[in-house]
């Protein structure tokens, strides 16, 4: 099943991330695609947001994984989430950093920007995300959820 939307502006982008947030249960592995500038961020930042979880949320681009602890378990019973981006690495770091331990956590919600990168430690079970930067449409962001 594949769900598509559109989101005109970054903020349009956050608020369906704050929306998602409330929709996704403890055990959910998430996989952002799309090119540089295509809103990965942005998203992730709403789903924090929306989740509940202490900012400030920034890329994770140069800690490889950020966790964040929630103050309390989300309305579906997530209780951690993991953010983590793997555009500088390859899937031998991942295995360094825990990844095992953290992208299976049932408790959990791993959102991962850049999964292509490491395609072969993702679970067979996720929500891919993918995010095209619309150039005609501004800051227009076109979303797929398969």
């Amino acid at each position: 099943m594949e769900k598509e939307f559109f989101a005109k502006t970054k903020e349009e982008t956050r608020d369906f991330g704050r929306k998602l947030a409330l929709e996704l249960a403890p055990g959910t592995f998430l996989a952002l695609s799309g090119d540089l500038g295509a809103g990965k961020t942005a998203l992730a930042q709403g789903i924090l947001e929306g989740l509940g979880a202490s900012g400030p949320y920034v890329s994770p681009t140069f800690v490889i994984m950020k966790e964040y602890a929630l103050p309390e378990p989300s309305p579906k019973g997530v209780k951690r989430v993991y953010h983590a981006d793997a555009y500088r690495v390859e899937a031998k770091d991942f295995d360094t950093i825990g990844f095992a331990e953290w992208g299976s956590d049932p408790e959990g919600l791993v959102i991962l920007e850049w999964p292509e990168r490491v395609s072969a430690l993702l679970p067979a079970e996720r929500l891919t995300i993918t995010l095209l930067h619309e150039p005609d449409a501004g800051e227009g962001r076109h979303i797929s959820i398969s």
